[in-house]
């Protein structure tokens, strides 16, 4: 008997035990007025030091959760149950969720910084208004030199890259819309174009550089530059910082005559409960003390015009990484095609790869 009313006991603690813990659930999920803010966000993408002084500020909890990539972020708020209170999408992905209802308006009255944010990197084709993102980062697509073998100066241009004088020297980041899209603009077209005899014309030129391309892979290109073992690559601003910042000899170049405006975005999916603590972290980001530390840390550049303003001289007037505007008129963000014209892209560039 005793082990019976022992047992009762017990069943009757766990079962206000898991009641406790529901309504504890409840409280840091599912209210509006607590304290936890959940960021689904690209990993190593925001200063850690950021976070705490956030958290002291205000008093808001921040969860942090990583992604890999556009696709993978997509499918797991795609998916349900998820929580996440904001999330850093790239701009083509952002039309996608947009399109597939995952996304929620930002209430433009809540937000204190939008006045510091550069008008160029506002108003993009992928959200007209910006009735759903504020940008968070952006950057190119260029050309990574090692000036121990290129000679400074005499890579400026796509075209460049197809010299025999480059056989076996290339690395190339393994992305289909990025290296299509090069020789696109080395032909004088759109990187968005659909036509599929202009992406043949294209891949037909990519083909005639395979012999200059050592490998087309991803992360190791920050290796192979960074120890001097590839003379030029093909990658994105952001990786190209991190290989600079490595090795002196090394210098990023964006041609002029075009390249691809990437943009990271701040935005609300539509699972988001902690609207306080959302507009307090989306004002937070905005200042432009705030935002040059990120710049800072991350090493991409900011589309916060008053941040740019702060950072240290030689960082603000890096052509490099802040291309002159001449340059930044030519460049092209990435549209979201349809899944046939996406297929089109990697068929093409599938048959590329297996030319080297």
């Amino acid at each position: 008997m005793k082990r019976l009313i022992s047992l009762i006991i017990s069943l009757l603690a766990i079962c206000g035990l898991l009641a406790f813990s529901s309504h504890q659930l409840q409280a840091s999920s599912g209210s509006t007025g607590s304290k936890v803010l959940n960021l689904y966000n690209w990993g190593d993408y925001i200063d850690p030091h950021l976070l705490t002084k956030f958290q002291q500020e205000t008093g808001y909890h921040v969860n942090v959760e990583t992604f890999d990539s556009n696709e993978a972020m997509y499918t797991k708020i795609n998916q349900g149950g998820t929580h996440y209170d904001l999330a850093i999408p790239s701009e083509y992905m952002v039309a996608k969720m947009k399109r597939a209802h995952l996304l929620q308006p930002l209430d433009h009255h809540r937000l204190t910084g939008l006045h510091n944010y550069d008008r160029q990197f506002l108003h993009q084709s992928f959200d007209p208004h910006n009735r759903y993102s504020l940008p968070y980062f952006w950057g190119t697509l260029g050309i990574i030199y090692n000036d121990k073998f290129i000679q400074p100066g005499t890579i400026r241009h796509w075209n460049d890259l197809w010299s025999v004088k480059y056989r076996d020297k290339i690395m190339l980041i393994d992305s289909a819309r990025d290296i299509m899209g090069m020789a696109l603009v080395s032909q004088g077209q759109s990187m968005n174009t659909t036509n599929p005899t202009t992406l043949r014309a294209a891949e037909q030129k990519l083909t005639r550089l395979a012999p200059n391309v050592k490998a087309t892979v991803a992360d190791e290109i920050k290796m192979y530059m960074t120890q001097n073992e590839a003379p030029l690559a093909v990658d994105w601003s952001g990786e190209a910082a991190e290989m600079l910042a490595n090795n002196s000899h090394l210098h990023y170049v964006v041609p002029s005559e075009g390249s691809n405006l990437w943009i990271d975005n701040l935005v609300i999916p539509k699972t988001a409960q902690h609207y306080n603590a959302i507009y307090a972290f989306l004002n937070f980001m905005s200042e432009p003390q705030n935002a040059a530390q990120n710049a800072e840390y991350v090493g991409y550049a900011t589309p916060n015009r008053a941040a740019k303003a702060l950072l240290p001289t030689a960082d603000r007037h890096d052509q490099q990484f802040y291309p002159p505007a001449a340059t930044l008129r030519r460049l092209e963000v990435y549209r979201d095609l349809s899944p046939a014209k996406v297929e089109l892209y990697n068929d093409l560039y599938l048959e590329f790869k297996m030319h080297h």
